[in-house]
């Protein structure tokens, strides 16, 4: 007889921190928590612990320097610590401004720069990269196709 713990489907719990309440409010203009949460689960589909940090250009400058060893802010810097077929437990980190700056050099609504950008950072929290030519297509396509199921335009079509 199967336990009750297996019986059990795993649940991904998703926090969202902001870095400021001013942070706060502007992403609630463009998508609410529920929403966000949706866009992760979207692209998720195992149990763990997921935080999702909404920051400034300062810390999001801060972390890339320290973990990636660039002296710049960043749009989306993801954090895996365990990532199994079963859970994924990881911290994403997303700069607003450079958020807010790309989505209006590219002509993109924020709300669908977010979006891909939520979906961007699940995927690099579950082991896709995009660091040679084979993976970059295999990640695109396969965020090309969470988002489309989200009501979202190919983030890669040029406007």
């Amino acid at each position: 007889m199967p336990s009750k713990s297996s019986s059990k489907k795993s649940v991904l719990k998703v926090d969202l921190q902001y870095a400021s309440p001013s942070i706060e409010a502007t992403l609630n203009i463009v998508a609410s928590a529920t929403l966000i949460k949706k866009w992760v689960r979207s692209a998720i589909h195992c149990g763990g612990l997921l935080t999702l940090r909404f920051v400034n250009a300062t810390e999001g400058k801060k972390l890339n320097l320290a973990f990636r060893k660039k002296d710049y802010a960043t749009n989306v810097l993801t954090f895996p610590y365990e990532y199994s077929s079963d859970i994924l437990v990881a911290d994403i980190v997303f700069c607003l401004p450079v958020m807010q700056k790309e989505a209006k050099e590219q002509a993109k609504p924020l709300k669908a720069h977010l979006a891909h950008l939520v979906v961007h950072g699940c995927l690099h929290a579950q082991a896709y990269d995009h660091e040679n030519k084979e993976d970059a297509k295999k990640m695109e396509a396969l965020e090309i196709q969470i988002l489309k199921k989200m009501g979202f335009t190919n983030p890669y079509l040029v406007q």
